[in-house]
């Protein structure tokens, strides 16, 4: 019967590596890293990287209907129409249209806060609303403007007219407000 080779130890295998590597010149490195590259190999520190898989996002549709507007928020003066986007993409974002109830009761609704968010997208369907934003100061945004809002950042409704409706996208759909003392 023959004799089986022992595997080489790890510290051994190493250093044949090491002595091939070294004995490679310019070109023939390239190669080398093109073919390490290619046949996915990563070093172990970049192993212990790897995202968890994401459950499959299907498909939301939303059709405009008033009894979908509802004051379940988180604003007692607004009203959310939620466009199934949470519930789509398992978390990962929330999207909805916000009805700003008029007339605009400064005292209640100039309040500075945050959002504990990755991401947050304004865009303004209708009306009008003045925002503040630290940094950026007052603004005044019409039909047509959108803007972003950086995680944390701090800012406030100034006012807004009768009629204003924002469509609002957020990463991701749970997060935390944090209003702050002024």
């Amino acid at each position: 019967m023959p004799k089986q080779k022992k595997a080489p130890s790890k510290a051994a295998a190493k250093t044949a590596v090491r002595k091939k590597w070294t004995g490679l010149k310019g070109a023939a490195k390239t190669s080398a890293r093109k073919t390490i590259k290619s046949k996915g190999r990563v070093s172990a520190a970049k192993s212990k990287t790897v995202k968890k898989a994401r459950p499959k996002q299907r498909i939301a549709i939303s059709h405009h209907r008033e009894e979908d507007f509802k004051a379940d928020g988180l604003r007692t003066y607004a009203q959310y129409r939620d466009l199934g986007i949470a519930a789509a993409s398992h978390g990962l974002a929330q999207a909805h249209v916000i009805r700003l109830i008029g007339p605009c009761n400064p005292a209640e609704v100039s309040k500075l806060h945050y959002h504990d968010v990755e991401f947050q997208m304004v865009y303004v369907l209708k009306g009008w609303v003045k925002t503040y934003m630290e940094g950026q100061g007052e603004t005044l945004m019409k039909e047509g403007s959108a803007w972003t809002q950086p995680p944390r950042i701090k800012h406030l409704i100034m006012d807004y007219s009768d009629d204003v409706e924002l469509l609002e996208v957020i990463l991701p759909a749970e997060f935390k407000t944090v209003e702050l003392a002024t």
